[in-house]
């Protein structure tokens, strides 16, 4: 019911032509893409949630069981793959096992790698005129929680169980469910609110979660609704390869997360994915957000 009311309500300008009517219905009104996506998300949170259950009860001592908190983002590539397994057979699982893999779009790939590091490169730029001095760059991939990990280290560990571990579900499952009946804009609006209740627990046990103020926590809202559109462009564009989401998110993470980060960098970082968001939004146009048709089923990439 949740679901459907999130959906009802940001679905207002959907167009009433018959055909539109028509299409809605079909979609949501038999209940199919609704019942598939309401045991997705469940699912996935269920997996998710369990698995941090015992770092936001505080049962473990301090950096016990580390990767647990990675473990509990595989949830949403279980969810997706137990689902797809379920409603629509091997067939489609196949079809998700590519798409994960594999593209065509290297061009798309090779750009889901090294903009975020770009970013971060111009926002340093920014930083020195602002400051007058360099930051160290080649701290960036590094982790306190995981000291003895490289850059290359680090990120293998974010695309395997945050890449991979979110994309397969967030845009491999769901995304093309939604972009059935919604344009693509409005598709990545309800995904954004679902992924974003997914993180709910970080705020119980996750150091960076649990400092964010209001004006904080709404600036990450904000970064997850500005990701949505350009994850959304990546995979539509991409014709659907969670490997080039996947890609991305993890460069992002590593980018953008970094413990060693300047703060102000990492803001500035923030406003450049904003306005690449906005920019993004205005050329490729709510319905699509991309040159080519919205992807709603995956394909091999």
């Amino acid at each position: 019911m949740f679901l459907g009311k999130v959906i009802g309500a940001i679905s207002l300008n959907i167009p009433t032509n018959q055909y539109a009517s028509t299409n809605y219905h079909q979609a949501f009104k038999t209940t199919k893409e609704m019942k598939q996506l309401t045991t997705f998300f469940s699912l996935a949170y269920l997996i998710s949630w369990l698995t941090w259950l015992p770092l936001y009860i505080q049962i473990l001592p301090d950096n016990s069981f580390r990767y647990l908190h990675a473990l509990g983002g595989l949830g949403p590539l279980i969810a997706a793959v137990i689902c797809t397994f379920i409603f629509d057979g091997k067939p489609a699982l196949k079809k998700l096992a590519v798409s994960t893999f594999a593209t065509s779009r290297i061009f798309l790939l090779l750009l889901a790698l090294v903009s975020p590091f770009l970013l971060n490169a111009i926002a340093a730029t920014i930083n020195y005129f602002q400051k007058g001095h360099w930051d160290d760059l080649s701290l960036i991939g590094l982790s306190k929680e995981f000291p003895d990990f490289n850059f290359i280290e680090f990120f293998i560990y974010n695309l395997v169980f945050f890449g991979f571990g979110e994309e397969v579900g967030w845009r491999g499952f769901a995304l093309p469910r939604l972009q059935k009946p919604f344009k693509a804009l409005n598709a990545s609006l309800i995904l954004s609110l679902f992924w974003a209740i997914w993180h709910w627990p970080l705020f119980l046990y996750r150091p960076g979660y649990m400092s964010m103020d209001i004006l904080g926590a709404l600036g990450w809202i904000f970064s997850l609704l500005t990701g949505s559109i350009l994850l959304t462009w990546l995979f539509n564009t991409s014709r659907g390869s969670i490997l080039v989401c996947a890609v991305f998110h993890s460069a992002m993470d590593v980018a953008f997360t970094s413990d060693y980060l300047d703060k102000n960098i990492v803001g500035l970082v923030g406003m450049l994915v904003t306005l690449w968001g906005i920019v993004t939004l205005l050329i490729f146009k709510p319905l699509n957000l991309s040159s080519s048709e919205k992807v709603t089923s995956v394909d091999a990439g």
